[in-house]
C-alpha cells in the first residue's frame, strides 16, 4: 500500500504538532514533508520566545523527536513555498498540504510619525535579539535614555525586559554575542510601557510581571493612582481570578516603591498614543492622551519606541484571504474560497485563527486540521498521488536549491553549541543567512 503524502508548510509550533499528530494519528503509512523557509526549524520558538524563557524554549525538544525518531517524516530548510516551489506543484505531489505560516507581519498605530526612525515593530526588535536570519544585526544601536513600548502583552514584556537585563544575564541565553555587545552598550535607563486600557485589562501574565520584579537592576513603578479602577474595570476583575492576582501583584509592586536602583520599568494605564514627534527624521518623544478622557495630554520624551499591539497574517499565493481577520477562510481547518473548499489544502496556527494562544494552543489547533484531513484522504474516492520524496528533491535540486535537511541543521546546530561551549555559555545562535549555509555544507565559521 502506497504510503499518504503530506506536505506542512512550517515547523513553528503548528507545523510540528501537525506533522508529529499525522504520524500519531494515521492508521495508513504516511510521509511527512515539513517545508521551513529559514535554514533553522521551530519558528517563534526559536525565533520569538525571550531567551530567558529556557523552560519554553526546551520543547524544541519534544518537537526534535519527530525529526529524529519518526519513520516518513522529513525536514527541508531554507526552501520558500511559492518561490522553489508552487502550490500547484505541491498539490500534484502530495495529498495533502497544510499550511502554517503563522502571522509574519505587524499591526500599525496609525498615528503620524510611525515612519520615523527608531520607531519599530516590537516584532523587529524581538527577531533582532533572537537572532533571526532575516534581521540586520545592525538594526538596533540602543542608545538614548528612554524607550517607550506600546502595548501590555507578554511581548511588550519580555522587549521591555530585555532592556534591563545586566550583560550576566544575558549571556546565560542563547542570544548572539554581538547582540550581547549592543546591550552591553546601551544607555537606557528607563522603560516606559504603555496600556491603553485599566490595569485590570493588562494582558501579561501574572507570572510575566513577577519576573520584573525579580530583575535586581531594576525599579518597577507603578502610579497608584494608576490603580483607581472605574466601575466596569471593578467588574471584570471579580469576574477574572488571573486578572485579579495580577492586580494584587500590581500592589504589591506600589508597595515595595522606589529602591534606587541604576535602571527602571514604568507602568503607565488609561493612555493612548496619538502622535509620535520626532527631530531630522528620528523619534524624539511621543504625545499620548488618556483613554478615558483624551482632552487630558502629556509628552514622553523617547528615543525607540516599540509597538506591541499584534500580529497579523500575510496572504499567500493561490489562497483566499480575509482582509479584516488577516486570516486565511476554512470549513473545520479546510482552506474555502469562493468557489468552495480548495481541495487538498488545509491550515493550522496563527494562519487560521490569528495570533492568539500560547505554543500548547497550537497543539489542539493541529488536531483539528489533522482530524479533517486524515478524513479527507481516508474517505471513498481518493486516489493516492503516485509521486515520491524523489521527485520532490529532483525537482528542488533541478532549480539550485540548497535544501537544508535534518542532518545539515544538527550540523548548524552543533556549531552553535559549540560557540557556546568556548566562551562558558550553553549556545550561541547564529545570525547571518549565509553562514548557517556555510555550516550546514560542512564549512567552518568564525562567530561573531
Amino acid at each position: 500500500m502506497a504510503a499518504l503524502r503530506v506536505a506542512v508548510i512550517g515547523s513553528g509550533p503548528s507545523g510540528s504538532y501537525s506533522a508529529q499528530l499525522l504520524t500519531e494519528e494515521s492508521e495508513s503509512p504516511i510521509e511527512v514533508d515539513v517545508f521551513e523557509r529559514l535554514p533553522a526549524p521551530f519558528g517563534l520558538v526559536r525565533y520569538g520566545v525571550a531567551p530567558d524563557h529556557p523552560r519554553i524554549k526546551s520543547i524544541t525538544t519534544s518537537f526534535a523527536e519527530v525529526f529524529e525518531e519518526t519513520p516518513g517524516v522529513r525536514f527541508l530548510g531554507n526552501v520558500l513555498v511559492g518561490r522553489d516551489i508552487t502550490l500547484d506543484e505541491m498539490r500534484a505531489r502530495y495529498d495533502a498540504v497544510v499550511f502554517a505560516t503563522g502571522a509574519p507581519l505587524d499591526r500599525s498605530l496609525g498615528i503620524p510619525g510611525e515612519d520615523l526612525r527608531g520607531v519599530h515593530a516590537v516584532r523587529e526588535f524581538v527577531s533582532w535579539y533572537g537572532g533571526h536570519p532575516d534581521s540586520d544585526p545592525q538594526s538596533f544601536s540602543l542608545s538614548g535614555q528612554r524607550a517607550v513600548v506600546i502595548g501590555v502583552g507578554n511581548v511588550a514584556l519580555d522587549a521591555a525586559r530585555m532592556l534591563m537585563l545586566s550583560v550576566e544575564e544575558l549571556r546565560a541565553t542563547d542570544v548572539p554575542e554581538h547582540i550581547v555587545e549592543a546591550f552591553a552598550a546601551s544607555s537606557f535607563r528607563e522603560v516606559v510601557i504603555v496600556g491603553r486600557r485599566g490595569p485590570a485589562f493588562a494582558k501579561f501574565t501574572n507570572k510575566e510581571f513577577l519576573e520584573f520584579l525579580e530583575v535586581e537592576s531594576c525599579d518597577v513603578i507603578i502610579d497608584p493612582a494608576d490603580l483607581e479602577l472605574s466601575p466596569e474595570e471593578q467588574v471584570h476583575l471579580d469576574a477574572d481570578p488571573a486578572a485579579k492576582r495580577l492586580f494584587s501583584s500590581f500592589k504589591k509592586a506600589v508597595d515595595r516603591g522606589v529602591l534606587g536602583r541604576e535602571r527602571s520599568v514604568r507602568f503607565i494605564f488609561d493612555r493612548s498614543p496619538v502622535e509620535l514627534l520626532g527631530n531630522d527624521g528620528v523619534v524624539s518623544g511621543i504625545r499620548l492622551a488618556q483613554t478615558s478622557d483624551p482632552s487630558v495630554t502629556e509628552t514622553l520624551d523617547a528615543q525607540l519606541v516599540l509597538r506591541s499591539v499584534g500580529y497579523r497574517g500575510k496572504a499567500l499565493d493561490g489562497l483566499p484571504f480575509d482582509e479584516l481577520t488577516h486570516t486565511v477562510p476554512h470549513v473545520e481547518s479546510r482552506v474555502h474560497g469562493d468557489d468552495g473548499v480548495v481541495d487538498g489544502v488545509y491550515i493550522a496556527g496563527w494562519i487560521k485563527r490569528g495570533p492568539t494562544g500560547v505554543v500548547g494552543t497550537n497543539r489542539r489547533c493541529a488536531l483539528d486540521t489533522v482530524t479533517s484531513l486524515l478524513e479527507d484522504v481516508g474517505a471513498p474516492g481518493h486516489v493516492p498521488t503516485a509521486s515520491t520524496a524523489a521527485d520532490v528533491d529532483d525537482l528542488l535540486e533541478s532549480r539550485g536549491v540548497h535544501v537544508v535537511d535534518w542532518a545539515a541543521w544538527k550540523t548548524i546546530d552543533a556549531a552553535e553549541v559549540a560557540a557556546g561551549e568556548s566562551v562558558g555559555r550553553e549556545r550561541v545562535k547564529l545570525h547571518d543567512r549565509d553562514e548557517m549555509l556555510r555550516v550546514a555544507r560542512g564549512n567552518s565559521v568564525e562567530f561573531r
